[in-house]
């Protein structure tokens, strides 16, 4: 089942474009293959959001393969809620309608500093890389952007961030009202900013795969690869303490879809297109998937230096006001599943 959820904001309501489901192995009680929750507990609804992006592929995997319904068993149900921008999923974050996020680290971020540091912690990465500064075929340097329109998801998320930034080291300036000397244009949804550089209404823009992908088929041409962690896992710090059984079976089932797209990686590009699919309606061209799939190194570790980068990125545009991350992360239950998979441990 889906439906539209309304995000509560501080000075109103944002209605959401994302559609929110239950996992259908979820539904039985039966199920099998928990680690977690007692005999004659009550199953727990895990309320997951992630965004209609393969960089949350390691989200889409997991729901279409069954890995989180099976890690949960008779624990609980995933509920997920698909949305376009991190910056409406944090939104249902603080607004208490999401107890776990795949989210981007500057959202994350924005968490963070918002709640006073009391809302989330991150427990696990999920991606890294996988987007991109397309544009126009004719400009290969930062300078002919001057007097340009670009795009991104959002003010503020982490494509803004990286493309305000780029700009920024290469003497262009930007404003979160649309001045400067590049106008960047937080555009909803991603589909959008694809059709207006088709029609030439913009000379690029920075955007996740596999909107990318998309704008280099129409034409375009990658001005820069973004690095760094694209995708955290995140959960609310009320659901860790009153769940951490249940938090340790979201980090078994998030290892073994990464584990899942390295061994079969035609198998999780097709599971990933269809889950994405049942939310927006029409699959990708399978050729858009494996070229996304291929910008992407899906990854549990959160990659702690590029978050505190990304930060101090937002910060010097003026978007974030300085910020300590000191404490949003909390990797033990992830090192403890990563030990128990015969995998590497990673660190803050």
């Amino acid at each position: 089942m889906r439906r539209l959820i309304a995000a509560a904001a501080a000075g109103g309501a944002l209605l959401l474009a994302g559609c929110s489901s239950s996992s259908s192995a979820n539904n039985s009680p039966a199920a099998s293959g928990s680690t977690s929750g007692t005999t004659g507990s009550a199953p727990v609804t895990v309320r997951l959001g992630f965004l209609e992006n393969i960089t949350h592929a390691s989200a889409l995997v997991g729901i279409k393969e069954g890995f989180f319904s099976k890690a949960l068993g008779s624990a609980g149900t995933v509920q997920t809620t698909a949305f376009s921008s991190g910056t409406q999923e944090t939104t249902a974050i603080l607004a208490g309608q999401l107890d776990a996020a795949y989210v981007g680290p500057n959202p994350t971020i924005n968490a963070w500093q918002k709640s006073g540091g009391t809302a989330i912690k991150v427990v696990s990465g999920a991606a890294a890389g996988g987007a991109s500064i397309v544009v126009k075929p004719g400009i290969s340097s930062a300078s002919q952007l001057k007097g340009q329109s670009l795009a991104t998801p959002s003010l503020g998320n982490t494509q803004d961030v990286a493309l305000r930034y780029w700009l920024k080291t290469n003497g262009l300036a930007t404003s979160a009202t649309g001045g400067g000397d590049v106008l960047v244009k937080p555009t909803a949804p991603n589909s959008a900013a694809v059709l207006e550089f088709k029609s030439g209404q913009i000379a690029g823009g920075s955007e996740p795969a596999p909107y990318d992908v998309e704008m280099v088929k129409d034409g375009g041409k990658v001005l820069l690869s973004e690095p760094g962690v694209t995708t955290l896992l995140v959960v609310t710090q009320s659901f860790l303490s009153a769940h951490p059984a249940v938090v340790a079976d979201l980090l078994k089932a998030q290892i073994q879809a990464n584990d899942f797209i390295k061994s079969n990686p035609a198998g999780a590009q097709t599971a990933a297109n269809d889950e994405l699919a049942s939310y927006t309606g029409k699959p990708l061209k399978a050729s858009i998937v494996a070229a996304s799939f291929k910008e992407i190194k899906f990854t549990d570790d959160p990659d702690a230096s590029s978050l505190t980068a990304d930060a101090q990125q937002a910060v010097s545009l003026g978007l974030l006001k300085p910020v300590t991350l000191t404490g949003i992360f909390d990797l033990g239950p992830l090192n403890k599943a990563l030990a128990a998979a015969g995998e590497a441990q990673v660190s803050s």
